[in-house]
């Protein structure tokens, strides 16, 4: 990943011309839910969704505690690059993956920060989320990020980030990478292209000023 620019992932998709529509306007990893959600999609659907992209697209399967033979499915299906995991899973389970793996840890209180020396060892990455309640992600609000401006390692930001609200995240947070979903659609899994167009070339802007 590049270290002078903070890279781009979309997650959520669900339709061909959202997937080509976000590699057009120059995202750098698309993300692919196949866990239970409104923006859910089978491994058939990820092949039609994601054939023939261009080289250097990341894909991402996301995952909420998957079964062994669920996971070893997904490696063996060539779709993915990474696997981003969602749930409770053990961190042995990120350390055997042959995928490059993301472990989501979903943040409402500085106890939630806890998991990070839990999982810090097993995943290549980091990736902090919004949790309210039960719920863990695509929640379209951003958790305080004061809780994190401490942290000395690189990591994934996500969380309610949008073209409102991204340039204040870059300034504060400094993140490796972005993960937006929920805040550029106009309903779970439908992409809406100005506000993706928008967050991307705010995100492209800090960095050709900073």
């Amino acid at each position: 990943m590049s270290e002078n620019r903070t890279m781009i992932k979309l997650c959520g998709m669900t339709c061909r011309e959202d997937v080509v529509y976000a590699v057009n306007v120059g995202v750098d990893a698309l993300g692919f839910i196949l866990a239970k959600s409104p923006r859910q999609v089978n491994l058939e659907k990820v092949k039609e969704l994601s054939f023939n992209l261009p080289p250097f697209i990341s894909r991402v399967a996301v995952v909420v505690n998957p079964e062994p033979e669920e996971l070893a499915e997904i490696e063996n299906s060539g779709l993915f690059d990474y696997i981003q995991f969602h749930g409770r899973e053990e961190p042995e389970m990120l350390a055997k993956t042959v995928l490059k793996s993301i472990k989501a840890i979903s943040i409402a209180a500085e106890e939630d920060l806890s998991q990070v020396d839990k999982y810090k060892e097993s995943a290549d990455y980091l990736l902090f989320d919004t949790k309210i309640g039960s719920q863990s992600g695509g929640t379209g609000q951003s958790f305080d990020w004061s809780l994190i401006t401490e942290l000395e390692l690189p990591y994934i930001l996500a969380g309610g980030l949008g073209a409102d609200n991204i340039e204040e995240a870059l300034k504060e947070l400094k993140p490796l990478a972005v993960d937006i979903n929920s805040r550029v659609e106009d309903e779970p899994g439908k992409k809406n292209y100005h506000l993706v167009k928008k967050t991307v070339e705010k995100i492209k802007s800090f960095h050709s000023q900073n």
